[in-house]
């Protein structure tokens, strides 16, 4: 059996990360170690944020929320690093924000019955659409 998953976050600088997830995300601080290591959490979210040792720069994380697009209202209005808007897909009705290191936060919440797929940016902040029948193709700029 395994308990919870805390994905690692690689940040350049501790004290920022955590002022940004705590004053613009909502976060609370649940402990700091020394030197550079620390929890944060939001509900039953919880992330560790290591300042330059572990995890890898720009990592990806999906966590489920009741309300994606009030979620992204809240992160708009507090001055958050908005990636990408609430867009509705088979999975969730999902949205992108980032943090002071480029590590994205997907927050999702469930889909829209009956609305159609929307695009996907990737880590690239490539744009992809959804094709009739399967499959997704490049937007092309």
């Amino acid at each position: 059996m395994f308990g919870g998953v805390n994905p690692i976050f690689r940040v350049r600088e501790i004290d920022a990360s955590i002022a940004y997830y705590l004053e613009k995300l909502g976060f609370q601080l649940l402990w700091r170690a020394s030197p550079g290591f620390a929890c944060v959490a939001r509900g039953k979210c919880q992330l560790f944020l290591c300042d330059h040792d572990q995890g890898h720069p720009g990592g990806w994380v999906w966590i489920g929320a009741p309300d994606a697009e009030a979620v992204w209202e809240e992160y708009r209005l507090a001055g958050a690093i908005l990636r990408h808007p609430p867009t509705n897909y088979e999975w969730a009705l999902e949205c992108q924000v980032e943090d002071l290191d480029g590590n994205v936060l997907r927050i999702g919440s469930d889909p829209k019955p009956g609305e159609p797929t929307g695009e996907w940016l990737d880590m690239n902040r490539v744009r992809w659409i959804p094709l009739l029948g399967g499959g997704w193709a490049k937007v092309e700029d």
